[in-house]
């Protein structure tokens, strides 16, 4: 099992002013109506899609990528992409921060997370998981194969799959070593000599005079106060999405390997932009 990141010290949850509470209603308000609206339209179009598509989604995807795109426009957050994107199938690595870190992915790339089995059951973020094509795992090696297995169906059905290979968040300031585990999927036979890989960073800067893990999501902090801390604040920070350079899996001697290769560039790419 994946221990969680902790710091030393948690930032203290701030009650937010008055016109604090305005922003989060306007705010909150705009957001459950197009999420909730569009997730509703997505269920709807998947009745039709899924007999017809099985797993694979032609459609559905672009509703998921409008939500995505909406969720900066309405919070008034900055949004950046550096590097080329990869085109076809393959799998996506990046480094974990915060909840914000599925939409910042999503609203430039069609892609499908993998994610703890916990967050399933989440009020809210549970629903959209599941609706959109998120594959759920539990971190444990004795569910290894099985694992393995499902990652090889959904690859060789063409979703790119976005894995977190730290296993868990942390403040946004530094990338944890990569767990080679999940990497192992992408070397089956059937794989391993069509799957390329590309490594993606994502680089939060935090809204002016605010420290700088301001969005970090991690440890023991409940999703509902650091919600609330994004929602009041006047003036929004801003999020980069670095794409790296494409690699191939059969270029690659074995799971560690890629993996080391992918935490070098995740990291790199963090220490060059987080400034």
């Amino acid at each position: 099992m994946s221990a969680t990141w902790r710091d030393e010290e948690e930032p203290v949850p701030v009650r937010p002013d008055l016109m604090g509470w305005v922003r989060v209603v306007l705010r909150g308000s705009a957001l459950f109506v197009v999420i909730f609206g569009c997730l509703l339209i997505l269920l709807l179009v998947r009745l039709v899609e899924r007999p017809l598509f099985g797993q694979r989604r032609p459609v559905t995807p672009f509703i998921t990528q409008f939500v995505c795109r909406s969720v900066f426009v309405i919070l008034g957050m900055g949004y950046r992409v550096r590097g080329a994107l990869m085109r076809g199938r393959g799998a996506v690595v990046c480094n974990h921060s915060s909840w914000l870190d599925i939409f910042a992915l999503n609203a430039r790339k069609r892609i499908y997370f993998v994610s703890k089995s916990e967050v399933a059951g989440w009020p809210g973020v549970g629903w959209l998981a599941r609706a959109t094509g998120t594959v759920f795992i539990n971190r444990d090696a004795r569910e290894a194969i099985a694992q393995k297995r499902l990652f090889e169906g959904r690859l060789a059905a063409g979703h790119k799959l976005l894995f977190f290979p730290e296993g868990t968040s942390t403040d946004g300031l530094r990338v944890l070593p990569f767990k080679s585990t999940l990497f192992a999927a992408f070397f089956a036979e059937s794989l391993r000599d069509r799957l390329r890989v590309q490594p993606v960073t994502l680089v939060y800067h935090a809204p002016p005079g605010k420290e700088a893990r301001f969005y970090g999501w991690w440890g023991d902090m409940d999703l509902g106060p650091h919600l609330l801390k994004i929602l009041a604040v006047r003036k929004q920070g801003s999020v980069e999405v670095v794409y790296h350079p494409i690699v191939r899996v059969r270029d690659f001697a074995d799971r560690k390997a890629l993996a080391k290769h992918c935490e070098l560039a995740v990291r790199s790419g963090l220490e060059a932009n987080l400034r």
